[in-house]
């Protein structure tokens, strides 16, 4: 062995105060594993973090069990070096967990360089070296990199976990901001305990109770994703549910009202129905996104099915962006009630449908020339205009886009959909509007 002969030994209350921490590290193992509500990656990345605790246990009773023999100085050094490098490497693993986007490459780069200072530090004595009559840490010049690199990381953890879940219980962010004074404190017990003696030392112990206590608080941040992403699927599902029996009432009423004053245009309008319903199954079944083309064909097919009833209103379509996805019916609710509500009763009544690409977004507007409403009495009227609400929802949810709505009483309404290109703005997990 490196330096001369060891044999690692460790007594009983050594192994009493051991117990606790491997327990606890082989618990979290099992519950890591287990655990539904951790991606894969996530998964193999907390193995990775536990697989270096162990080690870093093992480092602390090692470098001990040398220190106290007087054996081993090349060993003691590179075991000193190898603490030193492993917890900035722990922290950026957890970064990479809270926030997996983004760029790591400088925070690696900064372990890498801190792991090459210490590990060099044997020869070249720039953070410490181990005075050979009694095996003391001299600190050197340079000793001070891992704990201020370790801090900064620590703090930016801290900063992220609690902006990327602002929205948790207040309670429950105390878990991570426990976590770093916990090893702050730590930190602080190791330089006063100096040279004595010290099997594993505090801030080790520290951190080994720290993962579990962050896992513990990751994985509520989890489940309460997962409960988020449920609850806006269940609501999607509920929308939809109002949206087809509004639309397939109206379309029925269409027909029973032309089977009243021609019924050979009925009958065609019929038809045309029917064709719709065999076309565009697979739009009235999906309640996630679809194309935009599929959209406006739907829309075209409904506008025919009115426009037969009130001969009066045209639907113009002015469509210059077509490659794009975004949540089903979404224009069609939009144009129903430009007719019903908007521009019937009108001479010469007219709903127009554009579609343009503006910068990172594609904008989709319906504008009537009909009569119009108070857009502050929109949620406490009735359910004439729920389709829009129904819109509004479904686009925040499915795609983080937006829909803004201007009308007047006399000046028309016009509804504008901002859809994000998935091309330049990342969004969240999920069906994406591209």
């Amino acid at each position: 062995m490196l330096g001369g002969q060891t044999d690692m030994t460790i007594g009983f209350g050594t192994l009493t105060a051991l117990f606790p921490l491997v327990l606890l590290l082989f618990g979290l193992v099992f519950t890591v594993v287990v655990d539904s509500y951790l991606r894969r990656d996530h998964r193999k990345i907390m193995l990775i973090i536990l697989a270096l605790c162990a080690t870093l246990i093992v480092q602390n009773l090692w470098e001990n069990d040398l220190f106290v023999s007087r054996t081993g100085l090349l060993l003691k050094g590179f075991l000193s070096a190898f603490g030193f490098a492993v917890r900035p490497v722990i922290l950026i693993l957890f970064l990479q967990i809270v926030q997996p986007d983004g760029k790591k490459w400088p925070l690696w780069a900064s372990a890498g360089v801190n792991a090459a200072l210490y590990f060099s530090s044997p020869l070249t004595k720039w953070c410490f070296q181990i005075r050979e009559f009694d095996f003391a840490f001299l600190r050197g010049p340079l000793w001070i990199s891992s704990f201020i690199l370790s801090a900064v990381l620590l703090a930016l953890l801290l900063l992220r976990s609690l902006f990327l879940f602002r929205e948790t219980k207040k309670l429950e962010q105390l878990i991570p901001v426990f976590v770093a004074v916990c090893i702050i404190a730590a930190v602080a017990l190791d330089l006063c305990v100096g040279m004595e003696p010290q099997p594993v030392s505090f801030l080790t112990i520290a951190i080994v109770a720290g993962v579990v206590f962050y896992y513990i608080w990751l994985h509520f941040q989890f489940v309460h994703a997962r409960e988020k992403d449920m609850e806006a699927a269940q609501r999607v599902k509920i929308m939809m549910t109002q949206i087809r029996p509004h639309f397939l009432f109206n379309a029925l009423n269409t027909i029973r009202a032309l089977y009243a004053k021609d019924p050979p245009l009925a009958d065609s309008t019929l038809e045309n129905f029917s064709s719709y319903l065999r076309q565009n199954l697979d739009i009235l079944n999906d309640a996630d996104l679809i194309p935009f083309s599929k959209e406006l064909e739907h829309t075209r097919l409904y506008a025919e099915i009115e426009t037969q009833r009130f001969p009066n209103v045209r639907v113009d379509y002015r469509i210059e962006d077509r490659d794009f996805t975004l949540p089903a019916l979404t224009v069609q609710p939009l144009v129903e009630n430009a007719i019903r509500h908007g521009v019937r009763g009108r001479k010469d009544a007219l709903v127009t449908v554009t579609a343009v690409r503006e910068a990172d977004f594609h904008r989709i507007t319906v504008e009537d020339n009909g009569v119009g409403f108070d857009p502050d009495g929109l949620k406490t009227s009735d359910r004439s205009h729920i389709g829009i609400e129904n819109v509004r929802s479904r686009v925040e949810l499915l795609c983080e886009g937006t829909v803004t709505l201007k009308s007047a009483p006399g000046n028309g309404t016009s509804v504008t959909l901002l859809i994000p290109d998935a091309s330049n703005k990342q969004i969240k997990e999920g069906p994406k509007c591209m």
